[in-house]
């Protein structure tokens, strides 16, 4: 299940893909009156397939996503992260080094929510070997080189996500995180560097040019289907840190490796659809007529509306009510997320996608997202929009797992996608 954090992701709404535009769709002032004498049409034929999303923006989102699980209709899911850390403080005075005593070394990413099962998941973290910038652009597809070399013991992790707890850390009780323990030989290697005389800890560009970041991620080798989770981790949050626990001539004391909004980070995500039922759907769109599906950084849910062309040109359009009924069970883990965001493309050659400012709401109790597409409709008949498809997509789709089951245009389930609009003449 995921947290209540619309808020915190709404900033993510705009950030559809890789290419887009935003396209300012008119609102013509609606007469009520209008509406009760106008003429209404729901015959429209929907062409339902699915389309796959492989150029997605993945990186500074308001939350990342880290984590893997066994989807039995959409394939394994597996997301990883690489991030800067930057210094707390510069030039640190951390004494004799020969006098410290390190005990631990440890990462913390604050939770905000998770998509699947809190399983046990066994977490890998690697040094980068070159550098993240925040003036470049990542992909869900981009990676960075980093060094073989594991920094988390093997006995410290394999660990139970526990999102709803607090977590204590000494006497004080914080906000739920995942703690990944790193290699304490990495913490003493930075604190051998900070007393060497170099110049490594004087900014946070030496020390970036020093210690580049982390690649942090998942291995699950004997994870079976529907098990394991995407977490979703604030690391922007100030308890989002790795910090080095020592002591100091027998004093207990702490330095902190801050994330922040002035690292460069992002989510990678593979997907593996092979034999899925999803991939069947995007090598053969027909079969989209039947089930078809959008799912975050992966698939979109894509409708074509030919029908829209017919509708005549001196129309004012009231409402063009879109209801697109779902395939889920109430309580299943793999919940369909309460929005879906619509975009559309500049002309049928084009991969740039447009947001048309839809944002579908689901319903629970018809089982449906439901989308007021009225502007959208008006632009057509307009001409003001070419006529290509309408592609619907999980809102939060660079920051979340969340996957949808959408009934096609002809289901052998009751509801089918349906479109109704209200017009007058003029």
């Amino acid at each position: 299940m995921i947290r209540s954090i619309a808020l915190f992701f709404l900033c993510c709404f705009a950030i559809i893909a890789c290419k887009k535009k935003e396209y300012q769709l008119g609102s013509d002032v609606i007469d009520p009156s209008s509406i009760l004498s106008g003429t209404s049409i729901d015959t429209f034929s929907l062409v339902t397939y699915s389309i796959l999303e492989d150029s997605v923006i993945s990186d500074n989102p308001a939350n990342v996503v880290l984590g893997a699980y066994q989807d039995p209709i959409f394939g394994n899911y597996e997301a990883s992260i690489y991030t800067q850390l930057r210094l707390a403080g510069v030039d640190p005075n951390f004494g004799d080094p020969s006098l410290i005593v390190i005990d631990s070394f440890v990462l913390a990413l604050e939770y905000v929510g998770y998509y699947g099962d809190l399983d046990p998941q066994t977490f890998e973290a690697y040094e980068l070997e070159e550098s993240l910038s925040l003036d470049s652009t990542y992909y869900s597809f981009s990676s960075i080189p980093h060094s073989n070399s594991n920094l988390v013991p093997v006995e410290k992790a394999t660990i139970t996500p526990n999102t709803s707890s607090p977590t204590i850390v000494g006497e004080d009780s914080l906000a739920p995180q995942l703690r990944i323990h790193l290699d304490t030989n990495l913490a003493r290697s930075l604190i051998t560097e900070a007393t060497s005389g170099s110049t490594t800890f004087s900014s946070n560009d030496e020390f970036l040019s020093f210690f580049k970041g982390l690649h942090i991620k998942t291995n699950n080798p004997a994870q079976s289907e529907g098990e394991g989770a995407a977490l979703y981790l604030d690391i922007n949050d100030p308890s989002s840190k790795a910090t080095i626990y020592f002591r100091q001539e027998g004093e207990p004391t702490t330095y902190d490796l801050l994330i922040n909004s002035d690292c460069a980070d992002f989510t990678k995500v593979l997907i593996d659809q092979i034999g899925s039922d999803v991939e069947q759907v995007i090598i053969d769109s027909t079969q989209g007529q039947d089930t078809y599906y959008a799912q975050a950084f992966g698939a979109r849910a894509a409708l074509s509306i030919p029908g829209l062309l017919d509708l005549p040109q001196n129309i004012i359009i009231h409402r063009a009510d879109l209801s697109l009924p779902i395939q889920f069970q109430t309580g299943y883990k793999y919940q369909p997320g309460s929005n879906v965001s619509v975009a559309t493309r500049v002309d049928s050659l084009s991969q740039g996608l447009i947001n048309v400012g839809i944002v579908g709401v689901y319903n629970p109790t018809q089982k449906s997202f439901d989308l007021n597409i009225r502007d959208y409709v008006q632009s057509i008949v307009n001409k003001e929009l070419p006529l290509t498809e309408l592609l619907v997509s999980p809102l939060f789709f660079i920051n979340s797992a969340e996957r949808i089951i959408f009934n096609g245009s002809k289901t052998i389930n009751k509801m089918k996608p349906k479109l109704t609009i209200t017009y007058t003449s003029y």
